[in-house]
């Protein structure tokens, strides 16, 4: 691992003090990272993160006051908005994936390896190939599996019209995680083609990222059912 000229800073949102004072302890052992500011609800958390300057939130989603949810969505609609990773006690739970649709980058198991933990945090820095982890994918599937085709998913749908084939079929690929020089290979072309065709794919859906591709392939149906 190359480490950056400067820490990747963290800020911490969780009601429970102990567990605040955990991810603390495990973030700040690390040269790469530093914790610069945590919060015990959502509302303190959009209220310091307007003047403390944060790469990555880790979010609990369920809180007093204002959960993670409701957080995420006013926190990741800002300018230069930081990467938001959603931390919950339960596997396929609907607040996370409320959160995800919000803006948030992955989703994570609190009692995650605390060096899957670790890498979660740098791989969404990074804004790497790698969409989330694989729990992530796992809760879209669940969801796009058990949700029927609602207004918001025909909406979805119209997002797609103005695709052409052959960005659908990278979309498709996108949803699927696979990593652009995977893509590239897949359609025997280069890797600068197919970042080509993905930033088209962000400008003409209205993606902020690849992770809202992913969500836009499973509410459309592209992948996950």
């Amino acid at each position: 691992m190359t480490l950056s000229a400067e820490p990747i800073r963290v800020f911490l949102v969780d009601d429970q003090d102990l567990v605040r004072a955990g991810f603390r302890m495990l973030i700040d052992s690390q040269p790469d990272l530093s914790v610069v500011g945590e919060a015990g609800d959502g509302q303190e958390a959009v209220t310091a993160l307007a003047r403390t300057d944060a790469d990555v939130v880790l979010m609990d989603v369920r809180m007093p006051r204002m959960d993670g949810v409701e957080a995420t969505g006013l926190i990741a609609g800002r300018e230069g908005a930081p990467r938001v990773i959603v931390l919950t006690t339960f596997d396929l739970d609907e607040y996370a994936f409320a959160a995800i649709r919000a803006g948030a980058a992955a989703f994570l198991l609190k009692d995650a390896r605390p060096e899957d933990l670790l890498s979660a945090i740098r791989t969404v820095h990074s804004g790497d190939s790698v969409v989330a982890p694989s729990t992530t994918r796992r809760l879209l599937e669940h969801f796009a599996a058990a949700a029927p085709l609602t207004p918001a998913t025909a909406a979805a749908e119209q997002r797609l019209a103005m695709l052409t084939e052959r960005e659908r079929e990278v979309l498709t690929l996108v949803g699927r995680g696979l990593s652009n020089t995977e893509i590239a290979d897949t359609f025997v072309v280069a890797e600068a083609t197919v970042k080509t065709h993905v930033g088209r794919l962000l400008a003409k859906t209205g993606s902020r990222d690849r992770v809202q591709l992913v969500v836009l392939a499973y509410e459309t149906g592209l992948v996950g059912r």
